[in-house]
């Protein structure tokens, strides 16, 4: 078998799934092995090929799935809101809080809420999804005085910057930003259901109240890098 089969393989798939609806599986190694009659290798090559060019994304123990991948805008104009940002780009946004409690601020942390490191923070973890596919997860703080009851508020109303809204009367804005792309460690590639180590963004950031300067809230999330495109976007752009 010629070592490039596997690109025939994936251009004869890629065509087929041209008009194929996000989130529809995707053959496995083995019905591709017996389809194209060649080893489980090749298989798996023609699918980590698909996944290369954002064609299809692999859930480790779930399958692959046709995909598309969005941009997640990062901008003066931009709500620092998952669901407004993935909404505005076209995709289907929802989470999950895998656990909130209060915890000891970290030093890093500390100082963008104006709290003494150790004090108490609400500490959120959860996994957030586009078109039903795991796209994100990481960790937030938001002190006490902010919303003191957060899990409570968070079972009514899932959006944490509706609950800033909401509960708080705050106007979340972010106040400062920070995003680089590096390799996952295993626990990040366990939540976002990876099927390896690779490569994804990570972003931090704070989020004021627009009003009042008021610290709100620091968020570090990481996001699978086959699901978004990170934007920076600064000062107008030409029509």
């Amino acid at each position: 078998m010629p070592e490039t089969r596997y690109l025939d393989i994936a251009a004869v798939l890629e065509e087929e799934l041209a008009d194929a609806a996000v989130g529809t599986r995707v053959a496995s190694e083995a019905e591709l092995s017996a389809r194209f009659d060649v080893g489980r290798s090749a298989a798996r090559a023609a699918l980590q090929h698909l996944q290369r060019r954002n064609r299809i994304r692999r859930v480790k123990g779930v399958g692959s799935f046709v995909a598309r991948r969005i941009d997640y805008r990062i901008g003066s104009d931009a709500a620092p809101s998952w669901s407004h940002t993935v909404r505005s780009a076209g995709g289907e946004p929802s989470s999950v809080t895998l656990s909130c409690a209060l915890a000891p601020v970290p030093i890093g942390v500390a100082g963008h809420l104006g709290l003494e490191p150790g004090a108490p923070c609400h500490r959120l973890t959860r996994r957030s999804l586009v078109d039903g596919l795991p796209a994100a997860w990481g960790v937030e703080w938001v002190p006490p005085a902010v919303v003191p009851e957060l899990g409570q508020a968070l079972r009514v109303r899932n959006s944490l910057y509706e609950v800033l809204r909401e509960a708080a009367g705050a106007d979340p804005v972010r106040r400062w930003v920070r995003a680089s792309a590096d390799v996952v460690t295993e626990e990040v590639a366990r939540h976002l259901d990876l099927d390896e180590v690779t490569l994804g963004w990570f972003i931090e950031s704070g989020t004021v109240d627009a009003g009042t300067g008021r610290p709100l809230l620091v968020s570090e999330r990481w996001i699978r890098a086959d699901a978004m495109r990170v934007l920076f976007e600064s000062g107008a752009l030409a029509g």
